[in-house]
């Protein structure tokens, strides 16, 4: 199974925001989403909150995808966002994430979300992971 694989499985929030993942190898994820009518929260401008939402699938993704090779999950802990341009409808955003620093038992990633078309930032972010074995949620997946 791949994170990708996970995500398809078990992911039914991202699912519901439309985000869509690719997953390029460890450590290396992107998050495509385009801005819909029902992410606005005035007209024509889209809910922070979905940008919250989006880094954190972002940075926690990321975050996965470096340690799921060793039967390994992570949940956060914390993660702060900064908010640098407002989202509208029809928006394309990409989001991406970097790992900054791993431990045994944390992981820390900071990441970014671009507009597509102009490449423009809107959003960065840092936030902190807890690493745990998956035996600790039930699952005992084939990652051949």
């Amino acid at each position: 199974m791949t994170v990708k694989q996970l995500y398809d499985t078990f992911n039914f929030f991202d699912k519901n925001l439309d985000l869509e993942l690719s997953e390029k190898g460890p450590g290396d994820i992107e998050y495509k989403l385009t801005i819909q009518r029902k992410h606005l929260s005035s007209p024509g401008v889209g809910h922070g909150g979905v940008i919250a939402a989006m880094m954190d699938a972002v940075i926690g993704t990321t975050a996965l995808s470096q340690v799921f090779h060793e039967k390994k999950l992570v949940s956060t802990i914390e993660f702060k966002i900064n908010y640098f341009k407002p989202i509208f409808e029809d928006d394309i955003l990409i989001g991406t994430g970097q790992i900054e620093f791993q431990g045994k038992s944390i992981i820390a990633c900071s990441g970014k979300i671009i507009k597509l078309d102009i490449g423009e930032l809107v959003s960065k972010s840092l936030g902190t992971f807890n690493i745990y074995p998956m035996e600790k949620r039930g699952l005992k997946l084939d990652l051949e």
